[in-house]
């Protein structure tokens, strides 16, 4: 039986860390728009009259795609750190999943029962739910699980965005069972995509992106010590570069094409920010801090949302979703919560689980 090991702390792939923050940042403005939608189940919004829209139209246009993003970060760090050390059985599943879930679950499960406590107060005021209007005992128990968007259709419930973190259990299962059962060629990688692909559901995606990532992750690997390194970071570069100027140049709709050429062209842009870096340390702290924060944020930003639109009842007032101010008011505080909640919540009570659990082990 292999011995028991904690998986490996690898260092701060700095770039990732700031890819991760600002696909965190486009989910965040993408469900800006959630404060449109008080008290009716659909809304016609004018997203150009959003604050700030003339530099943020990309992330209120296109946010939804940072959670394809967060998908293909994930298979490359996942690749990147686990994928030898799980072939060779050097780290078990036991040990695998606990931390995996530790990470995830403290956080998930205080915000799941927070919008259960503020959702009927809302309904109550309303006769209909905020924004996700699915919050039944099975949705719940479905959350509590983290099986609420296994299956088609999307649950839309409670915190609604851990439907993407539901989905990603389901690539890191299937990550260790082909590891340690099945083969780490990065050919199994291009089956597993393509399959996914055939699939067209968010479960397929999820692991297109994954494996995509995963790809990228044993592209960055095999040049490490190249000497043709700098040559292939060059070509990368040039086509992360040219490809979105080539699709702007063109003026090509991004949105019928959006799954392929950002499977495509999202594992090169990890792959040329996945490099090297040496940054001033203060610099390197803010983007190791702005990529610890990112699930906080994720997690947090709709139940904040709830009670700002439940504050804004009592006080007999609609949402300003249209005023700067409020925007900064509420941007600024979400960003500053999820560091906070890092720190003196998520990191602590991973800590904790992962120390209980390998006592009893």
């Amino acid at each position: 039986m292999p011995k028991t090991l904690p998986l490996p702390e690898a260092r701060k792939l700095l770039g990732l860390e700031g890819l991760r923050f600002l696909a965190t940042l486009a989910v965040l403005l993408w469900h800006y728009q959630h404060f449109a939608l008080v008290a009716e189940p659909a809304v016609k919004l004018t997203r150009s009259e959003l604050p700030f829209y003339r530099v943020l139209f990309p992330f209120y246009e296109a946010g939804e795609y940072g959670v394809w993003f967060f998908w293909c970060i994930s298979g490359f760090i996942f690749f990147w750190k686990y994928r030898t050390i799980i072939a060779d059985r050097t780290v078990d599943g036991r040990s695998f999943f606990v931390n995996r879930l530790s990470r995830l679950y403290p956080l998930h499960i205080a915000t799941l029962l927070l919008v259960a406590v503020l959702q009927p107060v809302y309904f109550a005021q309303h006769g209909v739910y905020f924004v996700y209007p699915n919050n039944d005992l099975p949705h719940f128990l479905a959350q509590l699980f983290m099986a609420s968007d296994w299956l088609p259709p999307r649950s839309e419930s409670f915190n609604g965005p851990i439907w993407s973190v539901s989905v990603e259990i389901m690539d890191y299962a299937t990550f260790f069972m082909a590891l340690r059962f099945v083969t780490a060629s990065p050919l199994f990688n291009l089956v597993v995509i393509l399959a996914s692909i055939t699939i067209g559901t968010q479960v397929g995606t999820s692991l297109a992106f994954f494996y995509a990532g995963g790809l990228a992750a044993m592209a960055r690997q095999a040049v490490v010590d190249s000497g043709h390194r700098r040559t292939l970071e060059a070509t990368a570069a040039f086509a992360a570069i040219a490809v979105p100027a080539a699709i702007w140049l063109a003026g090509i709709e991004l949105a019928p094409a959006a799954g392929p050429l950002l499977l495509i062209y999202t594992p090169i842009l990890l792959f040329c920010c996945s490099g090297q870096l040496t940054l001033p340390r203060r610099v390197q702290a803010l983007l190791e801090m702005a990529g610890n924060m990112t699930y906080s944020c994720y997690l947090l930003h709709f139940p904040i949302q709830l009670a700002i639109a439940l504050a804004c009842v009592a006080m007999q007032r609609p949402i300003p979703y249209g005023d700067h101010l409020f925007w900064v008011a509420f941007v600024l505080p979400t960003l500053v919560a999820s560091h906070l909640t890092y720190r003196w919540f998520e990191a602590p009570a991973q800590r904790l689980i992962r120390r209980t659990l390998r006592r009893k082990k």
